[in-house]
């Protein structure tokens, strides 16, 4: 994935007297602990396995909807970054022509091979959350689908006007084991558990349809089970955005118990560069989860501890979204939200 040239500086929400109504009910407490973060069996950027220790939070069950963003863009009059006109200067080199509002579009391809990645992802004019391909406005039957075609300006936007934040990747992958700590998946060490599909993630071979016609494309939330914390679509539809800066590798695992982190976050804007593109100086952030297009034949980042690199300018059709609270007790969950 690469930088979308159709995303430009953010506005943040403005000020509105319509305040985010109470969904105290659909965050779920995450106890916290020390987990393996990581992983050594897959992609380099996984490992070191090393501890770490987190507090208690509470999480949304499940990702935003577009019902919820729609909410959110009525309360403040937010514009998405891909809803606007990108500024050349953080382009340098960019063809003109391409300097428009709109994001990149994922088009199911034909019969062609795994490094045929230019066939798989276009930019379009237009295409945002309210057109993730760039045609139709979203109907009611995706209202309870994840949003997509967020930046994470976007997702910050929502998440403090909501009242809450981001989560760290640290939150998020000790969240997305469900209290499985080491095992390969959130709910095991089998993908398909007695042939039971877990997530919604890419039907048959990347990228050959073969004979799934919805071999793709997201799902309504909680279409699959939820993991041991009640966490719904934590692996598959859609990767989600974390606080963090990227980081090509995680730090060792220390040697003493003492001195395991607490709560890290990684903060290095200007070390999360992309170097392939040293002419291009935005900063990167960690997305966790997946998503629909992952496969075993293809990307295997259908697990907690899968992570990718993503220009936060950049939103895709596969891209949405979950908000954290770090305040609040087990027994009380915190008020603020969206309907």
């Amino acid at each position: 994935m690469t930088a979308v040239l159709g995303a430009g500086a953010h506005p943040g929400p403005r000020t509105s007297r319509c305040a985010a109504p109470d969904v105290g009910g659909e965050m779920a407490w995450i106890p916290g602990g020390v987990f393996r973060m990581g992983s050594e069996r897959h992609y380099a950027e996984e490992g070191p396995v090393h501890r770490v220790r987190v507090d208690g939070f509470w999480m949304d069950r499940a990702p935003v909807t577009n019902r919820q963003f729609a909410a959110f863009v009525r309360a403040t009059g937010y514009r998405t970054v891909a809803e606007q006109v990108p500024d050349p200067a953080l382009y340098p080199g960019a063809d003109p022509q391409m300097l428009k509002a709109g994001s990149i579009v994922f088009r199911a391809p034909g019969p062609v091979g795994l490094r045929a990645a230019g066939s798989w992802w276009r930019f379009v004019p237009g295409a945002c959350w309210r057109r993730p391909d760039g045609g139709d406005k979203i109907n009611d039957d995706l209202l309870d689908h994840p949003v997509v075609q967020v930046a994470y300006p976007d997702a910050a936007a929502y998440a403090a006007w909501a009242g809450r934040s981001l989560p760290t990747e640290a939150e998020w992958e000790f969240a997305a084991r469900g209290g499985l700590d080491g095992k390969e998946y959130a709910w095991g060490d089998e993908y398909m558990p007695g042939g039971q599909r877990m997530a919604r993630t890419w039907e048959g071979d990347f990228p050959m349809m073969g004979a799934v016609a919805a071999a793709y494309g997201t799902a309504p939330v909680g279409r699959y089970p939820a993991n041991g914390y009640g966490l719904l679509d934590m692996i598959g539809n859609v990767w989600e955005w974390t606080d963090d800066s990227w980081a090509a590798r995680h730090s060792s695992d220390p040697v003493k118990a003492c001195c395991i982190p607490t709560n890290p976050r990684v903060s290095d804007d200007a070390g999360s560069y992309d170097r392939q593109q040293p002419e291009v100086r935005i900063p990167r952030r960690v997305l966790k989860g997946g998503s629909h297009l992952c496969a075993p034949n293809y990307c295997r980042r259908y697990r907690p501890a899968a992570r990718h690199a993503q220009m936060i300018d950049s939103a895709t059709t596969h891209i949405g979204f979950r908000c954290v609270v770090r305040t609040g007790t087990p027994g009380q969950a915190p008020a603020g939200g969206v309907g």
